[in-house]
C-alpha cells in the first residue's frame, strides 16, 4: 500500500492530486523550485523538499533530484503528473530502482510510445488505422499540405504546416532544430495535414490483471499553437459506429504495449469521419477532469490503486452521464498573438456553482512567473446535456473576478457562444478562421459606464470620512464645478475621459447615465431604464470594474498628459518580463534594418518571442544584450526611420513575433506539458 506519495510536478496538477490523496488518507511531499517557494501545491502539502534553482532543467526536470526528495522525505511512491519527467522512461526506471513504486505505465510501454514514428509502427501492426507518411524528399505538389511533427515531442514544438514545395526544405531545418532543442532529438515526420480535422480522444484505463477501459471520448479541437484550449466529453456528432471504432482502436493501442494506469489515445477525425491515430500519451491528460466529470470517477484515485496492483473495479467501465466542458484559464493576450502574461494575481474567484470544479495552482496574491507554463486554472461546468454544460461554464467564466495579469477569459466566454461552437461544428482551424471575431476592441458604449462607475468610486474614496463610506445622499448639498479624471482602459490602451457634477440632485454624468448608489466600492448607474452594479477595486493605479455581463480594467492618469512620458518614436519596448537571450548577428547601434527584421530575441514562459524593426532606418540606440533580464516596457533599442523608406509598420511601438521556438533549458526532456 501507498502510505506518502511524492508528486513530481507543480502548480494545479499538484493541488488536484493532493486533493485525492487527502481524501484515501495517503500522506502528501512536494518538491518545489525557488521560484515556487510559496507556491499553492507546496502550501497545500503536508512535507516540501527544495529543489535549488528556478529553471524547469535545474529543478523539475532533474529525476535525480526528485528521486533524492522522494527518500528524504519518507516517501514510497512517486506521482509524475503530466508534463517534466511524466513520460521520461529514465526517470521512471530510476523511481523503481529506488525501491520505489511509480505510478504510471511501465518503463517498457512509456519507451515504445516515446517515438511518434515507433508508436506508429507499433499501432499499424495492431491494425489502428494510421495517415499515410509522407518521405520529405519525394514530397510532391499533391501531397501537400504537409504536416511536420517531432518524432519525440509534443504541445506545438517542433510542427510546422507545409503548402508550398518550395518552403518544404526550411521548414524541414526549421522543425529539426526546434525538435533538437526541446526534446535532444531532431528527428521530424511528414504526414498529410487534414484540413478542417477534428481532435478527439479516447481515455483509457488499464491494471495488471488484463482489465482494459476504454473510458469515452473528448473533443479537444479547439486549439491555439496546437494546444488545447477547450476540450468536452463526450465528443459531439460522433456517429455510433466511429465512436466504437474509436474505443477499439484504444483498447488495442493499450494491449499492444502491455498498458497499465491511465492514458490517452489521440486521433484525428476528418470531415468525412475517418478516424487517424496520432499518438499515446502516457500519463494523465490536462483535460481527465471532463471524463471523471461524465463517468463519476476519480483517475488519480485509479492510478493509485492500480499502482498497487487493484484490478479494475469491474469488467465494464460504468455508464456515463451527462456532458462536460472544461476551459484552460490562460495569462495571456489572444489579440496580440497569445503573448504571456506575468505578475501578480491579485483578486481570483470563480463561482462555486453546482455542476461546476476549479482545478487551480493559484490564489489571491499569488505570482504568475516567467519560468512556468501561463495556465491560471482549468473550470470545469457538467450538466445533463451539452447546451447547459456550455451554457453554465460560459456564464460561470463571465462572473468570475480576474485581476492582474491580461488573461484569455473574454475569450473563452465568446468561444463558448460562438454559433459554430453551439452547433458543434468543430475542428483544430477554429481560431484561425474566427479569432479577429472573438477579440474585438470593447466598444465604447459598454466601457464609457465602466470607466464612469470607476472615477465615482474615486470621488467617493476621497470624499469618506472616519473610514466610512458615505451614501449617495452625503454628497454635499450645493453645486460645483465638473469634476475631471482620465483613464486608459487595459489592455487596448484608449483613453476616457469622465465628467462629473456634484449638484443638490445629487451626483451627474451627463444626459444620459445617472447614478443610483456610490460607495467606494460598488456603483450602481442607470440609463435607459436599466439599472446595472458595478464593483469597483483598486489596486495601486489599476482600477478593476466587474459587472453581470463583463469586466473590464483601468489605468488612472493625471488630469494632463506628462510629455515627458512620451515614448521616442521607433522604440522597441519589451512586451513582457523575460530575458534577452540573443541578437541578430551584428546587431549594433548605426546598423541599417529592414522593416519586419528579427532583431532581438525575448524569452518568457518557455517561448521565444521576436522583436521585429517596425520600419526600415537606422538602429540608433541598442539598450538589450544577451542575459539581460527585463520587465514589462524596457526599452530596449531605437529604430530611427528612413525617411524615403515605406511605412510598413508603426514605428512608435515595436512588432513582436512568436517565433514558437521553446526555450533550450534542456534538450534531454520535454518541457511542461500543455497540450
Amino acid at each position: 500500500m501507498i502510505s506518502t506519495l511524492l508528486v513530481a510536478n507543480r502548480g494545479e496538477i499538484a493541488c488536484r492530486i493532493f486533493r485525492t490523496c487527502r481524501a484515501l488518507g495517503i500522506a502528501t511531499v512536494a518538491v518545489y523550485s525557488d521560484a515556487d517557494a510559496g507556491a499553492l501545491h507546496v502550501r497545500e502539502a503536508d512535507t516540501a523538499v527544495r529543489l535549488p534553482g528556478a529553471a524547469p532543467s535545474d529543478t523539475y526536470l532533474r529525476g535525480d533530484l526528485v528521486v533524492a526528495a522522494a527518500l528524504a522525505a519518507g516517501a514510497d511512491a512517486v506521482h509524475p503528473g503530466y508534463g517534466f519527467l511524466s513520460e521520461n522512461a529514465g526517470f521512471a526506471a530510476a523511481v523503481r530502482d529506488a525501491g520505489l513504486t511509480w505510478v504510471g505505465p511501465p518503463v517498457r510501454a512509456i519507451e515504445l510510445m516515446a517515438s511518434k514514428t515507433r508508436a506508429k509502427e507499433l499501432m499499424a501492426a495492431a491494425g489502428v488505422p494510421l495517415l499515410t507518411p509522407v518521405e520529405p524528399a519525394a514530397a510532391r505538389a499533391e501531397d501537400l499540405p504537409l504536416l511536420l511533427k517531432a518524432a519525440a515531442g509534443g504541445g506545438g514544438r517542433g510542427m510546422r504546416i507545409v503548402r508550398e514545395l518550395v518552403d518544404l526544405e526550411g521548414e524541414l531545418t526549421a522543425a529539426a532544430a526546434e525538435a533538437l532543442s526541446a526534446f535532444g532529438d531532431g528527428e521530424v515526420f511528414a504526414e498529410p495535414y487534414v484540413e478542417r480535422g477534428r481532435h478527439v480522444e479516447v481515455q483509457i484505463m488499464a491494471d495488471e490483471h488484463d482489465g482494459v477501459w476504454a473510458l469515452g471520448t473528448r473533443d479537444c479541437s479547439l486549439q491555439r499553437r496546437h494546444q488545447k484550449v477547450i476540450e468536452e466529453a463526450p465528443a459531439p456528432g460522433l456517429a455510433d459506429e466511429l465512436r466504437d471504432r474509436l474505443h477499439a482502436a484504444a483498447v488495442a493501442a493499450a494491449r499492444a504495449v502491455g498498458y497499465r494506469g491511465a492514458g490517452t489515445v489521440e486521433f484525428l477525425v476528418t470531415e468525412d469521419g475517418r478516424p487517424y491515430f496520432l499518438e499515446m500519451n502516457t500519463r494523465l491528460q490536462v483535460e481527465h477532469p471532463v471524463t471523471e466529470a461524465v463517468f463519476g470517477l476519480d483517475l488519480v484515485a485509479l492510478q493509485l490503486r492500480t499502482a498497487e496492483g487493484e484490478p479494475l473495479p469491474s469488467a465494464d467501465p460504468p455508464e456515463p452521464a451527462g456532458h462536460a466542458v472544461e476551459a484552460r484559464l490562460y495569462a495571456e493576450d489572444p489579440a496580440r498573438d497569445w503573448q504571456p502574461q506575468t505578475g501578480a494575481l491579485l483578486s481570483f474567484e470563480v463561482p462555486d456553482e453546482p455542476g461546476v470544479r476549479l482545478d487551480t495552482g493559484y490564489t489571491d496574491g499569488d505570482t504568475i512567473g516567467v519560468h512556468y507554463d501561463p495556465m491560471i486554472a482549468k473550470v470545469i461546468a457538467h450538466a445533463p446535456t451539452r447546451t447547459e454544460a456550455v451554457r453554465l461554464l460560459a456564464r460561470t467564466l463571465e462572473r468570475a473576478r480576474v485581476h492582474g495579469p491580461v488573461t484569455n477569459r473574454d475569450l473563452l466566454v465568446r468561444s463558448l457562444r460562438h454559433p459554430d461552437f453551439a452547433a458543434a461544428r468543430l475542428d483544430t482551424g477554429f481560431y484561425d478562421r474566427h479569432l479577429a471575431a472573438l477579440t474585438p476592441a470593447p466598444e465604447e458604449a459598454a466601457v464609457r459606464p465602466a470607466a464612469t462607475a470607476a472615477a465615482l468610486a474615486a470621488a467617493a474614496r476621497r470624499t469618506a470620512t472616519g473610514g466610512v463610506a458615505p451614501r449617495l445622499g452625503a454628497w454635499r448639498n450645493v453645486p460645483s464645478q465638473p469634476q475631471l479624471r482620465r483613464y486608459r482602459s487595459e489592455p487596448d490602451g484608449r483613453e476616457h475621459e469622465i465628467t462629473y457634477r456634484t449638484t443638490r440632485d445629487g451626483l451627474t454624468t451627463g444626459p444620459d447615465l445617472r447614478a443610483v448608489a456610490v460607495r467606494p466600492d460598488h456603483v450602481t448607474l442607470e440609463t435607459g431604464g436599466v439599472t446595472r452594479h458595478f464593483t469597483v477595486t483598486v489596486h495601486d493605479d489599476r482600477v478593476y470594474v466587474d459587472t453581470a455581463t463583463g469586466s473590464y480594467t483601468f489605468t488612472a492618469l493625471p488630469r494632463f498628459t506628462d510629455p515627458a512620458e512620451r515614448t521616442e518614436p521607433g522604440s522597441l519596448l519589451a512586451p513582457m518580463p523575460g530575458t534577452v537571450v540573443r541578437l541578430a548577428d551584428g546587431l549594433a547601434a548605426g546598423a541599417a534594418v529592414e522593416a519586419g527584421q528579427p532583431l532581438i530575441w525575448l524569452e518568457a514562459m518557455k517561448m521565444e518571442h521576436r522583436i521585429l524593426a517596425p520600419a526600415t532606418g537606422t538602429l540608433t540606440a541598442l539598450h538589450a544584450a544577451p542575459g539581460l533580464q527585463v520587465e514589462v516596457g524596457a526599452l530596449l533599442a531605437v529604430v530611427t526611420e528612413d525617411a524615403t523608406a515605406p511605412v510598413t509598420e508603426d514605428a512608435t511601438a515595436p512588432v513582436t513575433e512568436d517565433a514558437t521556438a521553446p526555450v533550450t533549458e534542456d534538450a534531454s526532456a520535454p518541457a511542461e506539458e500543455t497540450a
